[in-house]
């Protein structure tokens, strides 16, 4: 240690946790808050010395009180805050935090050691090592600035800048490893309030043609601060489209068209939107949550797996901090080097894509159609209905099953014993637990065979099979078929579940698919490829998903299950797909909300040639007059 110069011991040291360019996020810390806290009881304390200062002047810098700072300079610039400011504007700093670090000091000067970590927008954390340098006039500690307090290689007439590369963008991949989307052009249909002239006008319009909602429109052209000069975009169309709806839009006053490239679009309009998602500008919402990697004007994704693996397909921007002397040299003082944007593997093919969606068309109420791999669980294909609506009600809509739950409370009664033509009955009416359950339409077989009331799906056998067969049992049966099981698929979906019954009148309900049972969509389908497989397995969408969960049925049971299954396509309510060879399933009537009669969503499910599958019409009534026809439709093009 030189002579005359003492090293404060131990030295302060006022840390901040490092925080990754993954992991960022807005706000100031726990430890910052302490830190800005520790500042503020320093500035009432009377005599401070060089730490103590230190911590007041890198505090205001990181609270951005810019004026505070001159109070501790000794003979500060005239464009102190200006520098200061300047410096943070043509970096984009989003926030600045400081850890301490060493002090050394003699009789009437000193050094401050620290690391400022600053935020910058679009490219992350920067970490520069500084040192503020000190000097004692009239008893005080003052800062000696200069523009090296923002860099140490910074001079005076220094300007910095920066710059910024992404990426390309990474395909999302089909099950064959072929790209599912591709750059191509689209026309954007918007309006210019200026030139309206009816609002009623261009509402209908474009709800003729396009399905926009008036209220959407509405909300657009309400929005505080829009220029009726402006063009004011509402919807994407594929060129194709465009031609179909120019005549129809063209002539309506207020209604422009403009042309976008380099859009990323799927193999054709509608084709898994829901699943593959969209991408677009980044909302101010999205731009909170991504965090500083990203910044106003970023293209991103916006839904589907386009946002759930945004920064795997986005990847990381690559940048520089420069600075440039008055002269013109230029100096790298950081590099960002960012990481390249992934492919994103998935199990849909499009082959079994195209003929769900072709299944759909002209289907008017909301629906969903989801087929699986019934040997692997993987998702061959995800269609929901109507496109306009972000719920994709093929993953996340959960809902009663009805008798397509009647494929577990059979297997349940397989494993105990009974055959599929052991003697049951089926009457109009029975009662469980003092409440009265009906067959649809009145139907009653009396005495028949279990064959028989599976294949018409007779509610009023199960129910009384129900009491024999225990909730254990159906609680055990509706496990090995994956209700209550957690499981990823790489997109939200809860699943299923089967509350245990808490008396008899619940147990004869969650026999026939209602009560307090719930399913997705996609777990039905997963249903019915576990009784076409034999095993259940959970279903997933993104091939690097491992150790999913799975579960065999119960012995013996496989072969009678896929009998009865088949039966319903043959002899039973499923007959409008009796002429597709090899089709087997299940009909459902789920009943649901209120009213006389209650309303009810129309279910099938079924397999074919390995792909189990999943029809749901929304409130669509009777699942053998309108899901089966569906259904079969989309089995007869697998």
């Amino acid at each position: 240690m030189r002579s005359g110069v003492f090293l404060d011991s131990p030295p302060a040291r006022i840390t901040v946790p490092r925080v990754s360019r993954r992991e960022w996020r807005v706000g100031v810390s726990a430890a910052a808050a302490l830190f800005l806290a520790a500042c503020a009881s320093v500035r009432t304390r009377p005599e401070q010395g060089p730490l103590d200062v230190a911590q007041v002047y890198l505090g205001s810098w990181a609270e951005g009180d810019l004026a505070a700072l001159r109070r501790v300079v000794v003979e500060p610039p005239a464009n102190l805050e200006e520098q200061h400011q300047r410096f943070r504007d043509d970096l984009r700093i989003i926030s600045s935090r400081f850890e301490l670090g060493r002090v050394e000091r003699e009789a009437e000067s000193a050094r401050v050691t620290f690391r400022a970590i600053h935020v910058l927008r679009g490219l992350g954390e920067w970490e520069v090592d500084g040192t503020l340098h000190f000097v004692r006039r009239e008893e005080r500690w003052w800062v000696r600035w200069s523009p090296a307090v923002l860099h140490p290689e910074a001079r005076e007439g220094d300007r910095f800048s920066r710059t910024r590369t992404r990426p390309q963008r990474a395909d999302i991949l089909d099950g064959h490893g072929q790209p599912l989307t591709r750059e191509g052009e689209v026309i954007t249909i918007g309006v210019e309030p200026r030139r309206i002239q009816s609002r009623a006008a261009v509402a209908s319009a474009l709800q003729a043609q396009l399905g926009v909602d008036p209220a959407r429109l509405e909300k657009v052209l309400s929005t505080p601060g829009l220029s009726p000069e402006h063009f004011v975009p509402i919807i994407d169309v594929r060129p194709e489209r465009y031609q179909q709806v120019r005549p129809a839009l063209a002539p309506v006053p207020g209604i422009f068209f403009r042309r976008k490239s380099g859009v990323r679009l799927s193999p054709a309009e509608g084709f898994a939107a829901h699943t593959l998602g969209r991408v677009g500008e980044v909302t101010a919402e999205l731009l909170e949550q991504l965090g500083p990697t990203y910044q106003r004007g970023d293209v991103v994704g916006l839904s589907g797996l386009e946002l759930a693996y945004e920064v795997q397909l986005a990847g990381l921007p690559s940048g520089e901090v420069r600075l440039t002397r008055p002269s013109g040299e230029l100096r790298v003082l950081g590099r960002f080097e960012g990481l390249p944007a992934t492919a994103l593997y998935t199990t849909l093919l499009p082959e079994v894509q195209s003929a769900a969606e072709a299944a759909l068309e002209g289907v008017v109420q909301p629906a969903a159609l989801v087929a699986v791999d019934s040997s692997t669980g993987a998702i061959l294909a995800v269609a929901s209905r109507p496109l306009d609506q972000p719920l994709n009600r093929a993953l996340t809509g959960r809902y009663p099953p009805g008798s397509t739950f009647k494929v577990v409370t059979a297997e349940a009664l397989l494993a105990g014993g009974m055959g599929v033509n052991a003697p049951v009955t089926c009457p109009p009416a029975a009662t469980a637990g003092g409440k009265q359950f009906r067959n649809f339409e009145g139907e009653a077989f009396g005495e028949t065979r279990l064959r028989t009331v599976f294949a018409h799906s007779c509610n009023t056998a199960f129910v009384l099979l129900s009491d024999a067969l225990g909730a254990d049992a159906l609680g055990a049966a509706a496990r090995r078929f994956g209700f209550d099981v957690e499981y990823r698929v790489g997109l939200p979906s809860p699943g299923a579940s089967f509350p245990l019954p808490r008396d008899k009148a619940e147990l004869a309900a969650a026999a026939i698919g209602q009560g307090r049972v719930l399913a997705t969509p996609l777990h039905m389908a997963s249903v019915a490829a576990a009784a076409e497989s034999g095993r259940w397995r959970a279903p997933f969408l993104v091939a690097d998903v491992i150790d999913a969960p799975s579960a065999s049925l119960a012995a013996g049971t496989r072969g009678p299950l896929q009998a009865l299954m088949r039966a319903v396509v043959t002899e039973g309510s499923g007959r409008a797909g009796a002429s597709v060879t090899g089709l087997a399933g299940k009909t459902g009537t789920a009943e649901f909300g209120s009213g006389t009669p209650l309303p009810t969503h129309a279910w099938f499910i079924g397999f074919r040639n390995g792909i189990g599958f999943a029809v749901l019409v929304e409130g669509g009534g009777v699942g053998g007059r309108v899901a089966a026809p569906i259904a079969a439709k989309f089995a007869a093009a697998l």
